[in-house]
């Protein structure tokens, strides 16, 4: 057996889905030998937001054979939205990475902040996972390939979750800036006179939809 100060186990954290109206937010994160980092990157590892759909999904099954563990939370809306509403997301967020990270006990961990200070986000993680190591940045999904990686268990996993519904409802991405999603929700609440349980209520677009209603 070697000893652990050759085996340095890295973890790498990313998110999916934050500003979506609609759907889980997902935490996902990956722990990996840091004499192995080499092969994400040789196997085309990188943030998912510069991948197409179809080169996420192959990575995926890539990345979850060759780490040697990995954790996926989904944050519902409803939590989302008790957050929100107590100006606690990024609060609420640094709680699931925690989760994520007292999951797979790695040595250090790499994070993508949401947090305008980092460095604050950083120490939020340390402190609700034990004062585990925490090396949080913005971009950090573009800048570790550890974080990359976690960014695609991350995106797939959401984008799984969004296919499920779509299979029901026509709702488009999910994100307010898609016309077919505002469309889906206003529609939806014209004729139900109530919200879907997966659509967040606490978004701004969402809650136009609720007070145009109610004049």
């Amino acid at each position: 057996m070697c000893s652990k100060t050759n085996f340095v186990q890295v973890c790498g954290v990313d998110d999916a889905g934050r500003g979506s109206m609609l759907g889980p937010l997902v935490i996902a994160g990956i722990s990996i030998n840091k004499t192995k980092i080499s092969k994400l990157s040789l196997m085309g590892v990188k943030d998912s937001k510069q991948l197409t759909s179809k080169s996420r999904e192959e990575l995926y099954k890539k990345i979850i054979l060759l780490v040697d563990d990995y954790f996926v939370a989904k944050i519902s809306p409803k939590s989302i939205d008790a957050s929100v509403k107590n100006h606690g997301l990024n609060h609420l967020e640094a709680k699931y990475m925690a989760k994520v990270i007292s999951k797979l006990n790695p040595d250090i961990s790499y994070v993508d902040s949401c947090d305008v200070n980092p460095q604050r986000f950083g120490k939020e993680i340390s402190k609700l996972s034990n004062n585990k190591k925490i090396k949080s940045y913005h971009h950090a999904d573009r800048r570790f390939v550890v974080v990359s990686a976690a960014s695609i268990i991350a995106k797939v996993t959401r984008d799984k979750a969004i296919s499920r519904l779509r299979k029901i409802h026509d709702l488009g991405s999910g994100y307010p800036s898609d016309p077919k999603t505002i469309n889906f929700v206003k529609t939806y609440y014209a004729v139900k006179q109530v919200l879907p349980t997966f659509v967040r209520k606490s978004w701004k677009p969402t809650q136009k939809i609720l007070n145009t209603k109610l004049i």
